[in-house]
């Protein structure tokens, strides 16, 4: 008995060992958690709107040993609406959606630890395709980040929501490391899920799965990645006002630069185009200008060119661009096929950056518009008649926010600057400005954005003018209403996965406001008794007053007399005339049964009353009745004006005498 209580402490000791082993051997197993950081807010109008990153952080399991080949995982991506990342490749579905291991990260000169998997579609075993890997029995498995084994693989789409990535070697990294997992490069048909109605804005939603020879637990497998908020609103202002957009038929605009394109607008730009953006970072240029963190981006020193795309390769920061994960050099490649195909080089670049379209609706015919080629900034006050550039006028493409380039009617084709022809001068302000090309009395107008501050919400602001010449013979201009419609650009109505269409690209939610009137230029006149009848004969006289020592803009047009009443024995009232053009300074004259001046026809026998409907807005009428050939007696009276008052020409106050 007592040699047995002996042996209590050796069998104690022996416990705890076993024990301890039996811990050690019992290994957690892989697990993965995800999140999505802070989800960005992405435009509802957007088809293509890059979403947030998803990182799944992965803890546990058993580094593969030595030699032997590393577990395959199969991952793949939902979301609550379409995924639009482009496909790169016209078989096979490549996209340019990306997953990353353990944070690669390049540099803005070369690849840096970015390790591409060499992917081809013709290839036996998948990771995107063809890729292998082997553990080196050291603690946490393998080095993702030496070059050795591939850490960068492209997606597939496999199905309008969602991408697969299939066979990525994925070395569990035991208990004493994090293997991270990066989804990026993930766009989004935003306008196919719309803007919340409540308080709670709608949300982009991103589903993950992986499965492998064991199953691998994700916790939080649903994660929110965007929030979708309104990316613009459209409006104008007029300089001058409201009157500033009402234009007179019969006195030119701009007169010179309606049949000459490089003819100055002198004081022509009254009407200002505001895009503003729903939030900031709403406007992006096709890659990031600036310093990250920094409050003031750096401007970019020529508008007139795109700038070269730079790489922005490093995970986890936010470029506030149109372009997303993007690598300039030329990476690593692993993998049994060597070189990198399927497109991925191209991966996360956009076409263009953001794009703001003015459509020009039912411009009357006759009338030439101008666009800004750069930005400018109006007064606060719309009543106000100035406004400053927001450019230099030295080099006045140097920061502009936005430059006018060629496209088709939905905002699309590559870069290529307009060139200004002419000028618009305001205020002492000379604005660069090109023609809008029109066709029926409907254009269309584009600017990309080429400086932006990501942190802060911006207006960005153009300028059109108007020009004709007055011809109100020939009806011209026309009268009417111009109006115009402001929307981001290219429109696209693709909402799914594409290898051709553009990104960004946006549904068209553009609706027309009024931008300018032309109205016609009228006075219409009462002659409340003509007779030529009896013995009796009339004269009248319409005078063109618009010339005068007030700095009026000088009129002209033609009068329409319109007779009501009766010829002599009873016959029908002669039939309505329009006499020729009446310059401004200028009076017809006329007597019934001889006719008159500037085309005017006798109407013999006619007695009654007469409207004289005239194109020009200073018209006064005098008119006479006496015996044939004003022998005996002779009455005269002023004609009515009948419509309502202009106002003054003077600007002064005085007494006024009436009749």
């Amino acid at each position: 008995m007592a040699d047995f209580r002996k042996w209590f402490p050796v069998l104690a000791v022996a416990s705890l060992m076993f024990g301890a082993a039996a811990s050690a051997n019992a290994q957690p197993a892989f697990s993965c958690s995800t999140n999505a950081g802070v989800p960005p807010i992405v435009r509802a109008e957007g088809l293509t709107e890059l979403v947030g990153d998803l990182i799944l952080n992965c803890t546990g399991g058993v580094p593969t040993a030595a030699g032997a080949a590393v577990p395959q995982v199969n991952f793949q991506i939902f979301l609550n609406t379409n995924v639009t990342s482009r496909l790169l490749t016209s078989s096979g579905n490549w996209s340019e959606a990306l997953l990353m291991i353990d944070e690669p990260a390049g540099t803005l000169t070369g690849p840096g630890n970015l390790n591409y998997c060499s992917n081809n579609a013709t290839s036996t075993s998948v990771a995107g395709a063809g890729c292998t890997a082997v553990g080196v029995g050291t603690p946490g498995g393998i080095s993702y980040l030496t070059g050795v084994t591939p850490n960068v693989y492209q997606g597939r789409q496999s199905g309008a929501n969602s991408l697969v990535w299939l066979g990525v070697p994925i070395d569990p990294p035991g208990t004493t490391a994090t293997r991270i997992i990066r989804i990026t490069n993930v766009r989004a048909n935003a306008n196919q899920l719309g803007v919340s109605s409540t308080l709670i804005p709608t949300q982009i939603v991103m589903f993950v799965s992986a499965t492998s020879t064991t199953s691998i637990p994700i916790n939080n497998p649903q994660q929110t990645v965007a929030f979708i908020q309104p990316g613009m609103s459209f409006s104008t202002r007029t300089i001058g006002g409201s009157a500033g957009s009402n234009y007179l038929q019969c006195v030119s605009n701009n007169s010179g630069a309606a049949t000459s394109t490089t003819s100055t607008l002198s004081g022509g730009g009254r009407h200002v185009l505001r895009f503003t953006e729903g939030f900031a970072s709403a406007f992006k240029s096709r890659g990031f200008r600036g310093n990250l963190g920094g409050s003031s981006p750096t401007p970019n020193g020529n508008s007139d060119v795109s700038p070269t795309p730079e790489s922005q390769n490093t995970p986890n920061n936010n470029y506030f661009a149109e372009t997303g994960f993007y690598n300039t050099s030329t990476p690593t490649v692993t993998g049994t096929q060597g070189g990198v195909t399927n497109g991925v080089l191209g991966a996360g670049l956009s076409t263009q950056g953001t794009r703001l379209r003015a459509v020009f609706t039912n411009v009357p015919a006759g009338v030439v518009l101008y666009a800004s080629a750069y930005g400018v900034t109006s007064n606060t006050d719309p009543i106000l008649t100035g406004f400053s550039t927001a450019t230099s006028s030295a080099t006045p493409n140097a920061g502009s926010p936005v430059r006018l380039v060629s496209t088709n009617g939905d905002g699309a084709g590559a870069f290529t600057a307009v060139s200004a022809t002419t000028t618009i001068t305001q205020n002492s302000f000379s604005v660069p400005a090109a023609q809008v090309s029109l066709s029926s009395g409907s254009g269309t107008a584009v600017w990309e954005v080429m400086n932006h501050n990501p942190f802060s919400t911006e207006t960005v602001e153009v300028l059109v003018a108007v020009s004709y010449v007055a011809n109100t013979s020939s009806n011209l201009p026309g009268v009417g209403t111009a109006s115009v419609a402001g929307s981001f650009a290219p429109l696209s109505t693709v909402t799914t996965a594409s290898t051709t269409d553009l990104q960004p690209r946006f549904a068209n939610t553009g609706s027309a406001v009024t931008l300018f009137n032309i109205i016609p230029c009228s006075t219409n006149i009462l002659f409340p008794f003509l007779t030529n009848q009896v013995g009796f004969d009339s004269g009248i006289a319409i005078a063109n007053t618009s010339t005068d020592p007030f700095g009026t803009a000088p009129q002209a047009g033609t009068c329409t007399m319109n007779y009501y009443g009766e010829t002599t024995g009873g016959g029908a009232a002669p039939a309505a005339q329009t006499s020729q053009v009446i310059p401004s300074g200028r009076t017809l004259t006329a007597t019934l049964s001889s006719g008159g001046n500037y085309g005017v026809a006798a109407t013999p026998g006619f007695q009654g009353y007469m409207i004289a409907q005239c194109r020009f807005q200073y018209g006064h009428g005098f008119a006479y009745i006496s015996d044939v050939g004003a022998n005996r007696i002779a009455e005269a009276y002023l004609a009515l004006v009948m419509d309502a008052a202009l106002g003054t020409r003077t600007g002064v106050s005085s007494e006024t005498l009436g009749h």
